[in-house]
C-alpha cells in the first residue's frame, strides 16, 4: 500500500536543514578563534588590572607588558599542565569534562592565591642573580624574555598535544636569557641544580607512591573474598590519608601569611583531621555500599566522591606550585621597576597572583580539554581507583615540593605517576601469586598458563602501557629545557637590541 501525500512541501524543511548544517560546521570552525579571542581579552584585562595598580609609577609601562604576558603564560599553563589534575578522573569516567574543568579552575584559584608565594620566590630570586646584569634595566628584560620564550613553546607543545612541563619552560627560559644578559657567572648553579633533581626525583616518586597504594588497594580490597566488607574498613582510611595531607599542608603552608604554625603541629593537626575524616566518612560509605554486589564494578562507586575530592586537592597543590611560573618573572620585574632588591623573601603584590590564578583557570577553561584526554585516557587504562592512586600520590608529592619551596613538575609528577600504574599492573598480572589463587577459586580451574604466547607485535600491543606515548612525552620532557634557553636567549637579544 503506497503511503498517503503530505500536503506539506519539503521544500522549507530542506532548505532549515541546511541552514542548520551550515551553522553548526560555522561554529566549529570559529570555536578556535572564540577561544583565541577570549584569550586576548583576558590579556587586556590583565593589563587594565597591572595598570590600575602601577600607573603612578616609574615605568609602569613595561610592567603593564608585562602583565599582559604574564597572562599569557598563564593561560598556557592551564591548557597543558592543569590537565594533570583531572585527567585520571575523567579518564576513568568518574566525572564528566565539564565538572572537571569547574573543579579545577576552583582549586587553582583558592592555591595560587592562599599559597603561592614560595615557589614565586624560588623562581623569582632562586635562579639569576640580578646583581650581576650589566645595566639596572637588563634583569626585567631577563625576566621578559624567559615569560615569552616559555609561553610560546607551552602553546606549542598544547597544540601538538604533548603534556610538556611548563616549570622545565620557565626555568629553562630564565636560564637562557640569564647566561645571554650577564654570562654563566650570574647563575645560581646550587640553587638550579636543587630544581633539577627535584625533577628526577618526583615522577619517580610519584610513581612509587601511586604503585604502593595501588599494591594496598589490590590486596586489601579487590582480591578479597568479601570486596564489598574489605572496602568499608579501608575506604574512610584512603580518604582520611588526603584529608589530613591537606590539613597539616594547609595549616603550615597556606595560613602562613595569617598565623605560624610550626611543623609539628601542622603534622598533628593533620592527624586530628584525619581521625575525625574516618568518623565522619563510615557512615557515608556504609549508605553508599547499601545494595551493591560483591564485584569489582561495585567498588567505582565507592571510589568516586573520594577520586573527585583528589582531585580537587590536586588543583589546589597545582595552583600553589606552578603558579609561580607564570607570577615569579612578573612580580621580579615589579620588583626591579621599583628599586627594589631581588631576594627570596620579596613580597608578591596580590594583583600579581590575581594574574596567574585566573589566568591558569581561563587556559584551563579554553583549551583544557585536549590534554586532558591525553593524560586521563592515551597512557593507561584508568578506573576510579587506579585513577584515586594516580591523584593521590601526585598530590602528596606536589605538597611536599611545594613545602620546600622547589617548582617541581606537575606534570612529571602526575604522568609519572600514571605509568607508575600501568607498569605496576603489568608486573602484577604476571607475578602475583594473590591474583592467581583469586581467579582459581572464582573460575574453579587450578592450572593456567602463566604467558600466553603471541607474536612480538601482539605481545607489545597487549602491553597496558603504551610504550609510544611513553617516549613522546619523555622526548618531550628533554628537550624542553634546552629549547627554552635557546629560544629566550634569541629573544633577549632582540629586547636588548630594542630597548636597552
Amino acid at each position: 500500500m503506497k503511503p498517503l501525500p503530505s500536503l506539506e512541501k519539503p521544500t522549507l524543511d530542506n532548505y532549515l536543514d541546511k541552514v542548520t548544517l551550515n551553522e553548526q560546521a560555522t561554529n566549529h570552525v570559529l570555536r578556535p578563534w572564540a577561544g583565541i579571542g577570549l584569550g586576548m581579552l583576558f590579556m587586556l584585562i590583565s593589563m587594565i588590572l597591572a595598570a590600575a595598580y602601577v600607573s603612578e609609577e616609574p615605568g609602569f609601562l613595561i610592567i603593564v607588558a608585562a602583565a599582559a604576558v604574564a597572562g599569557y603564560m598563564a593561560m598556557n599553563i592551564g591548557a597543558n599542565d592543569v590537565t594533570n589534575n583531572v585527567g585520571a578522573a575523567v579518564g576513568s569516567k568518574a566525572i564528566t569534562m565539564a565538572m572537571a574543568l569547574v573543579i579545577a579552575a576552583v582549586f587553582e584559584i583558592a592555591g595560587a592565591v592562599f599559597a603561592g608565594g614560595r615557589v614565586v620566590s624560588t623562581i623569582e630570586a632562586g635562579i639569576v642573580d640580578a646583581a650581576m646584569m650589566p645595566t639596572g634595566i637588563s634583569f626585567v628584560w631577563v625576566m621578559m624574555a624567559a615569560l615569552v620564550s616559555a609561553a610560546v613553546w607551552i602553546n606549542i607543545a598544547t597544540w601538538s598535544g604533548a603534556p610538556i612541563s611548563t616549570t622545565h619552560s620557565i626555568v629553562g627560559g630564565i636560564l637562557g636569557s640569564g647566561v645571554a644578559a650577564a654570562g654563566v657567572s650570574a647563575i645560581h648553579w646550587t640553587s638550579l641544580a636543587g630544581i633539577t633533581a627535584s625533577w628526577m626525583v618526583s615522577p619517580i616518586l610519584g610513581g612509587g607512591i601511586a604503585a604502593l597504594l595501588l599494591a594496598f588497594v589490590k590486596t586489601f580490597i579487590i582480591y578479597r573474598e568479601d570486596k564489598i566488607t574489605a572496602a568499608l574498613f579501608w575506604t574512610p582510611f584512603l580518604i582520611s590519608a588526603m584529608t589530613g595531607s591537606f590539613a597539616a599542608y594547609f595549616a603550615v603552608i597556606a595560613l602562613e601569611k595569617v598565623v605560624a604554625v610550626s611543623l609539628t603541629r601542622g603534622i598533628l593537626i593533620g592527624i586530628a583531621v584525619a581521625a575525625v575524616t574516618i568518623l565522619v566518612s563510615r557512615p557515608w560509605v556504609a549508605r553508599q555500599a547499601r545494595g551493591l554486589e560483591n564485584r569489582n564494578q561495585s567498588l567505582r562507586k565507592l571510589f568516586r566522591m573520594p577520586l573527585i575530592l583528589s582531585a580537587a586537592l590536586l588543583s589546589f597543590a597545582h595552583g600553589a606550585n606552578d603558579v609561580s611560573n607564570a607570577v615569579g618573572p612578573l612580580s621580579a620585574i615589579v620588583a626591579n621597576v621599583n628599586g627594589l632588591a631581588i631576594v627570596k623573601t620579596t613580597y608578591v603584590p596580590l594583583w600579581v597572583m590575581l594574574i596567574g590564578a585566573f589566568g591558569i583557570s581561563c587556559g584551563l577553561l579554553l583549551f583544557g580539554p585536549k590534554l586532558i584526554r591525553v593524560v586521563g585516557e592515551e597512557i593507561t587504562k584508568l578506573n576510579p581507583m587506579r585513577a584515586y592512586c594516580v591523584a593521590l600520590a601526585t598530590a602528596i608529592t606536589v605538597l611536599i615540593a611545594t613545602s620546600l619551596g622547589l617548582p617541581v613538575s606537575t606534570t612529571h609528577t602526575a604522568v609519572g605517576a600514571v605509568f607508575g600504574i600501568g607498569f605496576f599492573r603489568e608486573w602484577y598480572t604476571r607475578n602475583s601469586t594473590r591474583r592467581l589463587d583469586y581467579v582459581r577459586k572464582k573460575t574453579g580451574q587450578t592450572d593456567f598458563e602463566r604467558r600466553v604466547r603471541h607474536s612480538p607485535e601482539e605481545t607489545h600491543r597487549r602491553r597496558l602501557v603504551r610504550r609510544s606515548h611513553f617516549m613522546t612525552i619523555v622526548g618531550a620532557w628533554v628537550i624542553t629545557v634546552p629549547v627554552s634557553a635557546l629560544l629566550s636567549s634569541v629573544v633577549y637579544f632582540i629586547f636588548a637590541a630594542l630597548f636597552i
